[in-house]
């Protein structure tokens, strides 16, 4: 009996959930037929509206934190200066030969060559040689009275000017993805980290061809200063041989920048000026430097010359604990004399 009613029991739950399934079926069809348009009435303005956002949020989102990662900011422009109406004059001081005197203390004490005795060595006569050249007299023989002329060892020269042309060794890559609009500020400028070949205007009718090495972007048209190392006199088998020809004209001239500017922002990280080999700015703690005075040139660097604009000038800078260079109260100044075509004492 008991077994009968639990059989009966069971038989009307199957039941009740299949008759609860097929209406779940029936009801499903047309219940189904009312949602599925409501659905594609929502769903395309949603799509269309999503799409079109993400088009224009996306980028901009995406372009936000690339310009985070990204160089930093371009240099701006600022109005150029006027050409200087003298340009620096490379030469060479004269000293008067003393009693006891020698090449190598001469140029140790009047020029501040610490290394004169290994840079000019009777091991190597040629270097002998080619310094009695320059001063005019034989080493060996001199004696007081005898006036020699003494030229400044690596000099550096100021300048300042138009960039006509900037040929990079290692152009600008500009990889945006296509996400991303790359704005057309990036875009300018050629990359000068692993150095460029700058042809840039000092006066004019005078170009030069200053190498560089730069983080900040170059663009024909901007400004640049510099103090750079000037080309040397070639001499034969004396491959350190530390003085400029006298009688070299700058226009055309190779040099390597140091202390670099362009336009209005300081390259803090450029090349030192010690880094331009050879030389001996550390063992010199110094170096010597070729310049005009005048807003167009050394006034630039702020040195307190107090002289009249458009004197041509051959200072000596102090080297200071981070290798930069100085010019400091009491540092010797020489400008050049028109007449008899050296430099004198200030």
């Amino acid at each position: 009996m008991d077994h009968r009613i639990q059989k009966r029991s069971k038989r009307s739950r199957w039941s009740k959930r299949r008759e609860n399934l097929l209406f779940f079926i029936r009801s499903i069809r047309w219940r189904l037929l009312i949602l599925l348009p409501v659905l594609i009435l929502v769903a395309i303005p949603t799509f269309y509206f999503g799409t079109h956002s993400g088009q224009r949020v996306l980028p901009a989102v995406t372009n936000f934190f690339y310009n985070l990662s990204g160089p930093p900011p371009a240099a701006t422009p600022t109005p150029l200066p006027p050409f200087p109406s003298t340009l620096p004059q490379m030469g060479s001081l004269l000293y008067t030969v003393q009693a006891g005197d020698s090449c190598d203390e001469i140029l140790a004490v009047q020029m501040r060559m610490s290394d004169a005795s290994t840079i000019f060595t009777d091991v190597k006569p040629n270097t002998i040689q080619a310094l009695n050249a320059t001063i005019g007299h034989d080493c060996h023989a001199l004696q007081p009275g005898i006036v020699v002329a003494l030229s400044p060892q690596y000099p550096l020269i100021a300048i300042g000017g138009q960039v006509l042309k900037v040929a990079a060794t290692t152009p600008q890559q500009v990889l945006p993805t296509p996400l991303i609009n790359v704005s057309h500020q990036q875009q300018l400028g050629a990359d000068c980290s692993g150095s460029c070949l700058l042809t840039v205007r000092i006066a004019p009718g005078v170009q030069i061809h200053l190498t560089v090495q730069t983080t900040l972007p170059v663009r024909v048209g901007s400004w640049v200063w510099a103090q750079a190392q000037l080309a040397r006199k070639s001499i034969k088998v004396f491959d350190t041989y530390p003085y400029a020809n006298p009688l070299a004209s700058l226009n055309g001239m190779s040099l390597r920048a140091c202390d670099l500017q362009v336009d209005n922002t300081h390259d803090d990280h450029s090349l030192s000026c010690d880094q331009l080999m050879p030389n001996t700015i550390d063992d010199d703690r110094g170096a010597w430097l070729f310049g005009v005075t005048g807003a167009s040139s050394l006034d630039h660097w702020k040195y307190p010359l107090h002289m009249a604009a458009g004197t041509r000038v051959l200072l000596w800078l102090t080297s200071n604990a981070n290798g930069d260079l100085r010019f400091n109260h009491g540092n010797p100044i020489f400008r050049y004399d028109d007449t008899t075509h050296v430099y004198v004492r200030v």
